[in-house]
């Protein structure tokens, strides 16, 4: 299930790395629970409407983004805590949410456009880690087997039908660092194809794609 969010705008201004404060008002709204230290079995995105003014971002019309969750019992809890809380950081609120009906999918194959960057990562060695991105062979292998996990992990039926991959036609493609909390993650600006069922498809674009979707990387519309 998603809900989509809309916000008054800024009172001052947001810097480029603002996604540690996502993650933290996301965990403002849900509270004490389970997801903190689980695999994320939701994704959010990043947002939308910023403009670059001196050092940082400006929403002069506000700002929206979106949640996404496997289990609908979180997105309740978090509307019932907006509600009770509206506040987000540097000054913006949410003035508006709006919660999206579930789509219907075919078995197929579909194209989803990203609304964060792709992050694929593996340790390879004590406190080695290595990234992944479009440009390396592994990576269609590795979203398939962590979107595979997600889905064992929610108790879902194994698709082997189930590919992810980049869109590699895609013209505008890039590789960003997104820096979180001084880690610096090497990701993907690339949609992805993705074949399956119709639940896999579902699920997909809920949970997101590749790793660390619950600290705002792989969200995908």
């Amino acid at each position: 299930m998603r809900i989509i969010l809309k916000s008054t705008q800024n009172r001052t201004e947001v810097p480029f790395n603002y996604q540690k404060y996502l993650i933290g008002v996301l965990h403002k709204w849900l509270g004490q629970n389970e997801i903190h230290d689980n695999i994320s079995l939701h994704s959010f995105s990043w947002l939308k409407n910023g403009k670059q003014e001196g050092n940082g971002l400006n929403f002069r019309n506000g700002s929206s983004w979106f949640i996404s969750f496997h289990d609908e019992k979180y997105v309740r809890k978090i509307v019932a805590s907006i509600l009770n809380d509206p506040d987000m950081f540097h000054g913006m609120k949410i003035r508006d949410i709006q919660i999206e009906p579930q789509q219907k999918w075919e078995n197929s194959e579909y194209s989803f456009r990203i609304a964060s960057p792709i992050l694929i990562k593996r340790n390879i060695a004590f406190s080695n880690i290595k990234f992944y991105t479009y440009e390396d062979a592994e990576s269609e292998e590795l979203m398939t087997e962590t979107l595979k996990y997600k889905m064992y992990d929610a108790g879902l039926p194994e698709d082997q039908s189930l590919c992810v991959k980049f869109d590699m036609s895609y013209y505008n493609k890039k590789i960003k660092l997104v820096d979180i909390h001084g880690i610096k993650n090497k990701c993907s600006m690339c949609p992805i194809i993705i074949k399956g069922k119709s639940d896999s498809i579902a699920f997909a674009r809920n949970v997101g794609i590749g790793n660390s979707t619950g600290s705002g990387f792989g969200s995908i519309y």
